[in-house]
């Protein structure tokens, strides 16, 4: 035997020129497993009109693999020029969101296409893991090197990252998902150092699970998508969506903004362990109407760079810092995670009307599973809410001492000027009974000429005729126009040793 390699060796030098190396092996894995009659399998395999799924999925191009549940019934027959396809519903659990469309399917190959626009980033979801296996096991050649996969096959193909690893029929395992339990055949790969698995059922058109890590050179590699079946049905002959609402849908009813401009944050947490940039939107959120996020956690000594495994949450506090909501337990998580230092965040405003305490809170850095070793940090910017009707709640300021009714009073009749009044108006901030986000400081222009509206509306409120509110909307009117000007001090010292600074630029 020895000499036999030896004598293969000495072939391949005088043909290469060399001798081969070890690792080269590693390129051509064989795998395969037997099963009664040396089944195939391709991606949509006995899909049907009727069929029901339910999923839960995410992927890594999607909030970094945040998870939401995808439900798709097989409506019937439809046609895309010259070729048929099925024609599905979907409906989208994302967090508090609701999505609701169409989508079409390829019958050879179950890859999503057309449909409603909304479902848009859930479509490339989808595609890029229910029906990634399509690009390797699909309907097309039944003969040829495309086509249904036998899983007896030692490979199906191979991962188009550096290296080319081959994607094999592993093992048969018996595997319990919400949907039941099932004897399915796993099909792994190795990438990055992980190997990522997707466990198919013989003439089931999806995968039952799967496990999958993107491509990394060094480090943890992170998850590329995962899923897991839920639930299955058959013949489903109505539409199981019939009075599921989507949230577009409500929202618009409510009057919620559909198109707006994102605010910017920028600033160090609170003890300056880390920068953040956030954007959020719209300006001027509505009970009940979704608000979107982009957080950036940034390196505090240099804007360019983003910090990776962040581990956080966003938090609704009170006064005294206590967490009254999690959008991390409102997903179903312990924390939200980004291991790319950025994060997108879109939620359903449940806070009452008046000022909301958000609080981006960082935990650390640190791989998924490893608690961080460090403090966790934060930072609070605090965003007035109307209510549905576009105006803020009678209680959303209280306890307003009766001396600055008597000052707007005097005001509004010209009794005291207007940096008397400003002075009052800045107790309120600095105490915390009015409550001013320092990111709707408006540039301002440098004029001090306030609105003769305003002090209508302040002689108004100091008379009783309107409520401590409408007199609140008014003050941040000059704030977010930069006509009245907030130093960072009246917001953030204690109430102790302050000094009045001018609030006019």
């Amino acid at each position: 035997m020895k000499t036999t390699l030896l004598a293969l060796s000495l072939i391949a030098i005088l043909i290469f020129g060399t001798v081969p190396l070890q690792y080269a092996a590693a390129q051509f894995q064989a795998g395969g497993v037997s099963l009664p009659g040396d089944p195939s399998w391709f991606a949509g395999e006995g899909l049907k009109k009727g069929d029901f799924f339910s999923y839960s999925m995410c992927h890594v191009d999607y909030k970094e693999c945040a998870e939401f549940e995808m439900d798709i019934w097989i409506k019937g027959d439809t046609k895309s020029g010259t070729e048929e396809k099925w024609l599905t519903e979907v409906v989208v659990y994302d967090g508090n969101k609701i999505v609701k469309g169409e989508m079409e399917l390829g019958k050879l190959a179950p890859e999503p296409s057309g449909g409603s626009d909304s479902l848009g980033v859930y479509r490339g979801a989808f595609k890029s893991s229910l029906a990634w296996l399509s690009a390797f096991a699909n309907g097309y050649d039944k003969t040829g090197q495309d086509g249904p996969k036998k899983f007896s096959a030692k490979s199906w193909g191979k991962i188009a990252n550096i290296g080319g690893e081959q994607i094999i029929p592993t093992s048969i395992e018996k595997i319990t998902v919400p949907a039941g339990t099932y004897d399915t055949v796993l099909v792994s790969w190795k990438t990055g150092g992980a190997t990522s698995k997707v466990w198919v059922v013989d003439n089931f058109p999806f995968p039952i699970k799967a496990n999958t890590y993107t491509h990394v050179s060094e480090g943890i590699p992170p998850p590329e998508y995962k899923f897991t079946l839920l639930e299955y049905k058959q013949n489903v002959q109505q539409s199981p969506f019939t009075n599921v609402g989507s949230t577009s849908d409500i929202q618009s009813a409510m009057g919620c903004q559909q198109n707006y401009d994102l605010v910017s944050v920028k600033k160090p947490t609170k003890n300056f362990d880390y920068q953040v940039h956030v954007f959020y939107g719209p300006e001027d959120p509505i009970e009940g109407c979704e608000m979107q996020w982009l957080i950036k956690f940034i390196s505090k000594y240099d804007d360019t760079e983003f910090l990776s495994q962040v581990k956080f949450d966003l938090l609704v506090v009170d006064n005294n810092l206590k967490p009254l909501r999690s959008i991390a337990q409102d997903e179903g998580r312990d924390f939200l995670y980004s291991p790319s230092g950025q994060a997108e965040i879109n939620m359903i405003i449940e806070e009452p009307p008046g000022i909301a305490h958000y609080v981006i809170w960082v935990y650390g850095l640190a791989p998924e599973h490893v608690v961080p070793s460090t403090a966790a940090d934060y930072l609070e910017i605090d965003i007035p809410i109307s209510a549905s009707d576009g105006k803020p709640s009678s209680g959303s300021t209280q306890n307003i001492p009766s001396w600055i009714k008597n000052n707007a009073g005097w005001w509004a009749d010209g009794s005291i000027d207007d940096n008397s009044f400003v002075q009052g108006i800045q107790f309120l901030i600095k105490e915390g009974i009015m409550k001013i986000p320092q990111t709707a400081q408006g540039s301002g222009s440098g004029s001090n000429q306030i609105p003769s509206w305003v002090k209508n509306n302040a002689g108004w409120w100091a008379d009783g005729s309107i409520d401590d509110n409408s007199f609140v909307q008014g003050i941040q009117f000059l704030i977010k126009e930069g006509i009245m000007k907030i130093p960072r001090t009246a917001q953030d010292s204690s109430s102790g040793g302050y000094e009045p600074e001018s609030w006019f630029g």
